[in-house]
């Protein structure tokens, strides 16, 4: 008796694992991530189930290397395959557009993923005139379709807030009337409840040439801004158009009243990434020793005007550094532009309203080939 007993207690509990080990397969068809050799940079949205992969000139796009993180147990495949497959090295060469297949660990679902490689080319001249067609939160693009790189902002962080009804409710939006055609338009908005409970009261407008990683908005949100891209020319000075219009109440973190107006930030930075994941965040990017050189407007030049006003900002050199011409042929050098409706936006420290339009802005450069 006592042995059948001891069987059962060994039996069912064997049972009862078996049972859960077949109910553990996972449900889960997703892309979470994307790394490869000659990747610059990966933008992904899962929204819409499209990845963008950023690579330099002269990269052989027959032997593109994409290894993917997916959740456990999950496999993808390209859904038309080419000759030259041969994962992890897939081929766009005849098409710079591929749809890939997801499938969960239990076979039950799949999904599709729009996967786009383009060349990494920073334009000189920023206008602000081009959205993407599909846009939850006011997209622009730097470029063309066939060099397009997406300017980032701190929008995905700001839809947390159920605040933005409309895309253009966010801080960062194209907007009418620039100086050419449209422009960028920052605005420092009130972050409503979901702000007052996480320490966040408000959120600055900001563009910035880089990505944003919406996982570390909350937790980290200076570091969620990675800002720049490879780079290959020397840049010498940052010029371009803005308006500006402070907002009536400076407050703190706490939203605490403080003396004084609020002012807007522009800058522009120029730092060594021998890494292609390295990048320079909204708490390192003007102290960290990797910087170059630096272009950032002067407080006292950065006044309220209702007039359209030209500003010229020299890029200074950092840290001692000079620019090495072999690094910088080989893309190890990274550039990031950074605009901002409150200089202290990133502490929280701003003022509701503030608003500052930003137009054609072009970067100077000392080889401009």
């Amino acid at each position: 008796m006592k042995k059948n007993y001891w069987l059962s207690g060994v039996i069912l509990p064997l049972c009862f694992f078996s049972c859960i080990q077949e109910e553990a397969l996972n449900v889960e068809a997703a892309i979470d991530g994307c790394k490869g050799e000659n990747i610059q940079l990966l933008t992904i949205n899962h929204d819409y189930k499209n990845i963008e992969v950023y690579v330099q000139d002269g990269t052989d796009l027959s032997q593109q290397e994409l290894i993917f993180e997916l959740p456990d147990g999950a496999s993808v495949e390209p859904k038309d395959k080419q000759p030259m497959d041969n994962p992890p090295m897939y081929d766009f060469e005849n098409s710079k557009n591929r749809v890939f297949v997801v499938t969960s660990e239990d076979g039950t679902n799949k999904a599709e993923y729009n996967i786009s490689i383009y060349t990494m080319e920073l334009p000189l001249l920023y206008s602000f005139d081009n959205l993407a067609q599909t846009n939850p939160y006011n997209i622009l693009y730097l470029s063309d379709q066939s060099k397009k790189l997406q300017w980032a902002s701190g929008n995905p962080g700001f839809q947390l807030t159920g605040m933005g009804n409309f895309a253009t409710d966010y801080p960062t939006v194209q907007y009418a009337g620039g100086e050419k055609g449209y422009c960028l338009k920052l605005e420092t908005k009130d972050t409503g409840s979901f702000g007052g409970l996480v320490g966040m009261p408000l959120a600055a407008g900001n563009l910035f040439i880089g990505t944003f990683n919406a996982t570390e908005a909350v937790k980290k949100p200076l570091e969620a801004t990675l800002f720049g891209y490879p780079f290959t020319k020397i840049p010498a000075k940052l010029t371009g158009y803005y308006k500006f219009k402070a907002g009536e109440q400076l407050t703190d973190a706490e939203k605490k009243p403080l003396d004084g107006k609020d002012v807007f930030d522009i800058y522009a930075i120029f730092y060594e990434a021998e890494d292609n994941d390295f990048f320079l965040n909204g708490e390192n990017a003007l102290t960290d020793n990797s910087l170059v050189r630096l272009a950032r407007i002067k407080q006292e030049d950065a006044k309220e005007t209702d007039e359209w006003t030209y500003f010229e900002i020299p890029f200074e050199q950092m840290n001692g550094k000079t620019i090495d011409n072999e690094k910088l042929e080989r893309g190890k050098y990274k550039l990031g532009i950074v605009f901002s409706s409150s200089l202290n936006g990133g502490y929280f420290i701003g003022a509701i309203g503030s608003t500052l339009l930003v137009d054609e802005v072009e970067l100077i450069c000392e080889t401009n080939d």
